[in-house]
């Protein structure tokens, strides 16, 4: 793969101010036989997901991986070498040593999953060494990270995958099949979010990855390390893309329509608190932390097409998992909460029908084909199919389903939603990260089955 790494540093210069097509190809011809040479900063519980689906493909030899745990290397390492492949080069010597794996030849593209504060400056640097970039959601933190991912695609020509892997969920891949077979009729309105009890996540007493205790920080592990301090000093939806990534593929984001304003109001922060006090007692030291973020984050989306969607962030209370999804058109609705849909003309007047027949006649073609063997790789088989997308196009260097425009779009959620809140539910206007080229740019065919040509 020299010839597309070379041409990727000659397009480099050239390269400033290009608004990337949806399949814009820079002139790497692939072949079948040939793998892709993959690296991952990154190897905890997220990554290691990650890490065991490349490893089942016969079009990835992954040659290096950095990770600042020495445990998370060897758990890793073991993987690679017991799936019959080379012992992988390690980095992880301090916090930036993933610039020195970079700089390595043999690396094609990189899957990046660290901690939330480390995706943007990770990704750039990525982009900025001529790799094919895989990113882990959220992207972005703040405005100026989302220009910095869209402005470093652009300057170097390097392609940005956000790496959402709902926009796989076999239910959502049926609706959006019905919706570009126009079943609902024309769009008008959505709902979606992050609705899961992540208490247990937030919290732990540094002995096991999840639950069974109430520290976080540096005496815990795994995400209870990073996460939960966001909702210490965070007041604003900081997990958005898993609800308006399928919403904003339904809708053409980017390629025919854009996000145009946000609203966003939080409820008061009560659960956290209470968990502590439920877990560890009115005494422990943690329960006296003042958090910041409110237990229910609702933020309402105006589009240019006239559509508006609603998101809601629920992860510090009690509740089952939902992503809320709700799909509405001028012809009827689907709503995921109760696995129901209504189509007028088609169901029973004022009656919901059960979705399944629905689901099941719309079933997207990649799940028709490739249902079985994605079993088993994690999140009820969609993370198979987003690591699917990555390496086809990664292999053919073409622009991703989910490019650095939809990376910053997605993510600018967050920041909005705090400068909302903070003055009292204020719209906020959303960058247009296209420069205006969104009026132009084709829409996705999220229906075909291959990503290679």
């Amino acid at each position: 793969m020299n010839s597309r790494r070379d041409f990727i540093r000659k397009s480099a210069v050239v390269g400033a101010g290009i608004s990337l097509a949806p399949n814009l190809s820079f002139g790497y011809a692939s072949s079948k036989n040939e793998k892709l040479k993959l690296a991952f900063i990154g190897v905890g519980l997220r990554g290691t997901n990650h890490l065991n689906n490349a490893l089942l493909r016969d079009d990835v030899e992954v040659v290096a991986i950095c990770d600042v745990d020495p445990n998370r290397i060897d758990i890793a390492t073991k993987k690679i070498t017991e799936a019959g492949q080379k012992k992988p080069q390690v980095f992880g010597k301090d916090d930036y040593d993933y610039r020195n794996m970079l700089q390595l030849e043999s690396i094609d593209a990189v899957i990046i999953a660290t901690p939330w504060l480390w995706h943007t400056k990770m990704a750039v640097d990525s982009m900025k060494a001529g790799k094919y970039t895989g990113l882990e959601v959220s992207a972005a933190q703040t405005i100026e990270e989302c220009w910095d991912l869209v402005n470093t695609s652009e300057e170097t020509g390097s392609h940005l995958m956000i790496l959402e892997n709902v926009n796989y969920r076999r239910d959502v891949l049926a609706v959006l099949n019905m919706v570009k077979q126009n079943v609902f009729g024309e769009l008008l309105h959505f709902r979606c979010g992050y609705q899961h009890d992540l208490r247990a996540v937030k919290f732990n007493n540094g002995k096991q990855p999840y639950g069974g205790g109430v520290e976080f920080g540096e005496k815990a592990l795994s995400e209870a390390k990073w996460r939960t301090q966001h909702s210490v000093s965070r007041n604003g939806d900081t997990y958005p893309t898993h609800g308006v990534g399928p919403i904003a593929a339904m809708t053409d984001i980017n390629r025919g329509n854009r996000f145009v304003s946000l609203t966003s109001h939080a409820t008061k922060a009560r659960g956290l608190n209470r968990y502590i006090v439920n877990e560890g007692g009115a005494d422990h030291p943690n329960a006296s932390v003042k958090f910041k973020q409110g237990d229910i984050i609702t933020s309402t989306v105006e589009t240019a097409n006239g559509e508006t969607i609603i998101i809601t962030h629920d992860t510090n209370s009690p509740r089952p998992y939902s992503l809320g999804f709700r799909v509405q058109g001028v012809n009827g609705l689907w709503e995921v909460d109760g696995n129901r849909i209504y189509i007028e003309g088609k169901s029973e007047p004022h009656k919901w029908d059960e979705a399944d027949a629905w689901l099941e006649k719309y079933d997207h073609p990649i799940w028709k084909k490739y249902g079985k063997i994605a079993t088993g790789a994690g999140h009820g088989g969609m993370d198979y199919f987003v690591m699917k997308a990555f390496v086809e196009s990664a292999i053919d260097n073409i622009a991703p389903p989910m490019d650095a425009y939809d990376a910053a779009a997605w993510s600018a959620i967050t920041p909005l939603s705090e400068a909302s809140i903070a003055n009292n539910g204020e719209p906020q206007d959303f960058p247009d990260f296209t420069r205006g080229q969104w009026i132009a740019r084709k829409p996705f065919d999220w229906m075909k089955e291959e990503y290679r040509y």
